[in-house]
């Protein structure tokens, strides 16, 4: 994968695992955990398929 790719996917994936942190202080504070539940899982699935990618493409990219 190319650098620009890998720097785009990397903020995204900041910026979801930042709405994760922000989503699991709201959610200690409301009560509202049906929809909160779904939204998280949604978030961390889409965060972890993410770090996954980041995680292969650094692991190709070392050369030993």
């Amino acid at each position: 994968m190319s650098t620009d790719v890998i720097s785009i996917v990397a903020l995204v994936s900041m910026v979801i695992w930042g709405a994760v942190s922000q989503e699991l202080v709201k959610s200690s504070e409301e009560k509202n955990e049906e929809k909160n539940g779904r939204k998280l899982i949604t978030l961390m699935s889409a965060g972890s398929l993410l770090t996954l990618v980041l995680t292969i493409s650094l692991f190709q990219n070392i050369q030993f």
